[in-house]
């Protein structure tokens, strides 16, 4: 099977930081049919625009070529052929079953695409293929999907390692492993009925733009359709504003109440804060439940030790639905002693400049980023290890002020 032709280029960018950035407003009028049309027009470069200027968004790559067949083994063993799949438009994702960085946001966008579509979604087919050379197995597309709530959305397709590492060089799907870390390339193809690719898009590591490429996802479909369905979401495509650790804010409690972040806290006013994010998906990669108990001890010595309280922040952007947090702190053996928020824009995430999960993360009083911890990357630290890692961050910190 030849390889795509598709220029390195497209898929060499890396991840594309976030910024904060105004948020453009319209308004829509509706005069005369003449007026009208131009104010379509108008509104239509305007989104054109904002969606090429957002860095938190790949606006798509045209592509016209047929898209190379392959036949793998889904998450219930059973074989699946792109070919089988004629006649509906195909949204094929490369996933690693075992990212807990931009992954989740790819897969959260196929979930939202489908469901802005309606009805018509009945005409499209979600296809992931394991990006992972390490984690081939059914069972890791399997624990995937169920976590990710996705055991009946899709089909995540697994096989031998010769298989697999054909089909990413057929899509041009750079994958590789280096330290014992995999990274790859995170590709969308979007398929035709006829077999052909029409758009490939690059998931960007941006919490708060996953309802925004399922969108974009949605109205691709929605071209391709012939009845070219209603897509049921009116996002602007401009950058979406964060909000940082600098700047107090509130965010839903697990607990039914609300929680405060940022500086300037009751009682904490000159505080540094000890931040944690994450997904109760985490589980495939880490004993989730048994390390967040584990915190408690740092919780309960931080206050008597003078060091910043933790607070944990779910995000719920990107969970399976809105009982996956309750659920899970259900099951725990005991309740939290620090309070754990609810993320559901994906703004907190981006703005405290999150780039996997678990992540902690140490604020200074004036709202700066002076400590971060990646876990999946390089484990959880014991209760003493942290406390080190946080009074190490403070004296230089300090020292640097002065």
């Amino acid at each position: 099977m030849p390889r795509l032709a598709i220029p390195g280029s497209w898929l060499a960018g890396g991840f594309v930081g976030v910024a904060t950035v105004l948020i453009v407003l319209h308004t829509v009028l509706q005069p005369t049919a003449g007026a009208a049309q131009a104010g379509t027009a108008d509104a239509m470069a305007g989104s054109s625009a904002a969606l090429q200027s957002n860095p938190d968004l790949d606006p798509g790559t045209s592509l016209s070529e047929v898209a190379p067949n392959f036949t793998l083994t889904d998450q219930f063993g059973q074989p699946v052929s792109l070919r089988s799949y004629r006649g509906k438009v195909v949204i094929l994702a490369f996933n690693d079953s075992e990212c807990t960085t931009v992954c989740p946001l790819t897969t959260a966008a196929l979930v939202d695409a489908k469901a802005m579509l309606g009805s018509a979604a009945s005409q499209v087919q979600l296809l992931g293929i394991e990006a992972n050379p390490k984690a081939t197995a059914i069972d890791d597309v399997l624990s995937y999907s169920q976590l990710h709530g996705m055991l009946y959305q899709w089909r995540f397709l697994t096989g031998s390692l010769p298989q697999l590492e054909s089909i990413w060089k057929d899509y041009s799907v750079g994958v590789t492993v280096s330290q014992n870390e995999v990274d790859h390339e995170p590709a969308i193809f979007v398929i035709n009925q006829q077999g052909r690719l029409e758009k490939l898009y690059l998931t960007q590591l941006a919490y708060s733009a996953v309802p925004q490429l399922g969108q974009l996802l949605a109205d691709e479909v929605s071209s391709l359709l012939p009845s070219h369905p209603t897509v049921h979401s009116h996002l602007s495509y401009a950058q979406v504003a964060t909000v940082g650790p600098a700047y107090p804010t509130t965010l839903p409690g697990a607990d039914g109440g609300y929680v405060s972040l940022g500086p300037g806290q009751p009682g904490e006013p000159n505080q540094a804060r000890l931040y944690l994010f994450f997904a109760t998906w985490d589980q495939e990669i880490t004993s989730l439940g048994g390390q967040l108990d584990a915190l408690n001890a740092y919780q309960s010595a931080a206050a008597a030790a003078h060091l910043p309280g933790l607070t944990a922040i779910d995000e719920g952007s990107v969970e399976p639905s809105a009982s996956a947090l309750p659920n899970f702190l259900g099951r725990l053996t005991r309740p939290l002693s620090y309070p754990v928020a609810i993320d559901d824009s994906g703004q907190v995430a981006d703005g405290y400049g999150v780039q996997g999960e678990p992540w902690l993360m140490l604020a200074a009083p004036s709202g700066e980023v002076i400590w971060s911890w990646e876990v999946s990357t390089s484990g959880w630290l014991s209760t003493a290890s942290l406390d080190r890692h946080i009074r190490a961050a403070l004296a230089s910190a300090a020292k640097a002020a002065h």
